[in-house]
């Protein structure tokens, strides 16, 4: 069966009743294991992202485009983390992905004035909201290299999670200065 093409008879199994759920080709593990975590923690910042894509401006036409496709891609590091070790998934992420998310970085970092110190995380409601899932997917990272170190991962998904939040900002900048929002310094004096 292709990525996508699941069946979901009803919402509830009851097979995860005593704190194990199933992974992709049967394979059973803790609900709080590291892959559960980190697969759960991307999970979120789709939700996340969700929430963004609800509150953006249609003047945000571009970021919005770019959260969408992004919500796509969590779900194939999703399926990619859902497979038992050792079985090939449906669908994982690739170099392909990676290099757009840079593409995506460099462009919309170019479209905001350079920054000249650290910024707040605010500003636009759109902006606050990107920072947010920025934080999300840092803590999904985070949750992606626990899972590496015992059970090694591929290469271009511990770069494309890297990048991921990375774009975030970019992408909370570019919100904010479009919609005429300066961005704000900390103050280390207070």
């Amino acid at each position: 069966m292709a990525a996508g093409d699941e069946s979901i008879p009803r919402l509830y199994t009851r097979t995860g009743d005593r704190g194990t759920t199933g992974l992709a080709g049967g394979a059973r593990v803790e609900k709080d294991s590291a892959r559960i975590r980190a697969y759960g923690t991307f999970d979120e910042l789709g939700a996340q992202l969700g929430l963004v894509s609800a509150e953006l401006p249609d003047s945000l036409a571009d970021v919005r485009q770019t959260v969408y496709r992004l919500e796509h891609e969590l779900y194939i590091a999703q399926t990619e983390l859902a497979s038992a070790p050792g079985r090939k998934p449906a669908v994982q992420i690739e170099a392909r992905h990676v290099a757009r998310l840079e593409a995506d970085i460099d462009r919309f970092d170019a479209a905001h004035p350079p920054l000249r110190s650290f910024v707040l995380p605010r500003g636009s409601r759109a902006a606050a909201l990107l920072h947010v899932a920025r934080t999300v997917a840092r803590r999904a990272e985070r949750e992606l290299w626990a899972l590496n170190r015992t059970d090694p991962q591929r290469p271009e998904l511990l770069e494309w999670s890297n990048r991921l939040s990375d774009l975030l900002f970019a992408l909370a900048l570019a919100a904010n200065h479009a919609l005429g929002v300066a961005e704000l310094a900390p103050d280390y004096t207070t």
